[in-house]
């Protein structure tokens, strides 16, 4: 091993060989670490001493310093994507809502809120920014696979999860992501704000939903809600929607839950399976009565709540799945989605 040595005579290197040794500074004990250092994996064991050690510690900190948050004000004041590249556009006073997110190569991207909205499809990009991991919380931040989309979508907290259950069986919606676009706007004092909508959903027509999974009525605070109304004005201005959506209550989330374990389509079953599923529910009937008159309960369960899920059959999810409860099909008036409940 080479050791550098920093010289007595303004800033010179003596290369050592693997065999010679260096006494230590003075006031240092051997094998102590100087107190400007930190334990950090890539910095080589010099020993530095002499009067040119704090020079060297201070070259080494701005030469081989780790990006932080500082980024984000980088971005906010220059337009810059990260610290090093060259400055962009900032975030002028009246100039309206900005919008940063990565471009298929993982390059930050700063651009007009109304352009970035028309020309990128914000349903294919990575999140701009992780979902934090909060110690002590039961759930932290996962991965959805979407049943419309065939991918995975990033999920933040259990909230969201049950939001994109909800959305990930709706038939308006083509595409989600998770946390895809930052949206930078002034107050009317000018300060600089920032928000990242925790979900995207594409619909059908074009449009789309930027929205919040909060877990309570108040969740974020006072932050959140300024946010939220900002967010919702930035939509507005495009035809899109922003909402923070409400909690699900218990019995419908179970029920939702219970159905997305059989979302894939390979619990639709054998071929031929589907369509008897399907006719044994032509007028609505108990749930495990139809099954039977399909076949064999345990072949045709899996189907049947695959049908449900997908729409192709329906119940109503407010109350709670059981083997009596009313299951018919889709374009039924008169059959279980007849009370009102959520289908």
């Amino acid at each position: 091993m080479v050791a550098v040595v920093c010289g007595g005579l303004r800033g010179g290197f003596r290369v050592l060989s693997a065999t010679e040794t260096v006494p230590c500074p003075p006031g240092q004990a051997a094998g102590q670490k100087d107190g400007g250092w930190r334990s950090r994996s890539r910095r080589p064991r010099w020993l530095l001493v002499d009067n040119n050690t704090r020079l060297w510690q201070k070259y080494w900190k701005r030469r081989h310093a780790r990006p932080g948050r500082s980024w984000l004000a980088r971005v906010i004041s220059t337009g810059g994507s990260r610290p090093g590249d060259r400055p962009g556009r900032a975030v002028p006073c009246g100039s309206g809502f900005e919008a940063v997110f990565l471009d298929p190569l993982g390059q930050t991207v700063q651009q007009r809120w109304a352009d970035a909205a028309l020309a990128v499809a914000f349903e294919d990009l990575p999140p701009v920014s992780a979902f934090p991991a909060i110690p002590g919380r039961r759930w932290g931040p996962g991965l959805w696979w979407s049943a419309t989309t065939g991918r995975h979508v990033a999920a933040g907290s259990n909230a969201m999860r049950l939001q994109l259950m909800v959305l990930d069986r709706a038939p308006e919606v083509t595409a989600l992501a998770g946390r895809p676009v930052r949206l930078l706007w002034r107050n009317p004092r000018g300060q600089v704000r920032s928000w990242v909508p925790q979900l995207f959903a594409r619909y059908t027509d074009g449009t789309a939903l930027l929205a919040d999974c909060p877990s309570h009525r108040d969740a974020g605070g006072e932050r959140a809600l300024n946010a939220a109304q900002a967010v919702a004005e930035a939509c507005a201005r495009l035809g899109w929607t922003y909402r923070r959506l409400a909690p699900l209550d218990d019995v419908f989330a179970a029920n939702l839950k219970w159905l997305a374990g059989y979302r894939h389509p390979r619990n639709a079953g054998r071929p031929g399976l589907m369509p008897a599923v399907l006719d044994a529910f032509a007028q609505p009937r108990p749930l495990l009565q139809g099954a039977k008159a399909a076949g064999d309960p345990l072949e045709v369960l899996p189907a049947l709540f695959h049908a449900l899920w997908h729409r192709r059959l329906t119940t109503d999810l407010d109350i709670p799945l059981h083997e009596q409860v009313l299951v018919g099909p889709a374009q039924s008036r008169n059959g279980p989605g007849s009370t009102g409940g959520r289908r």
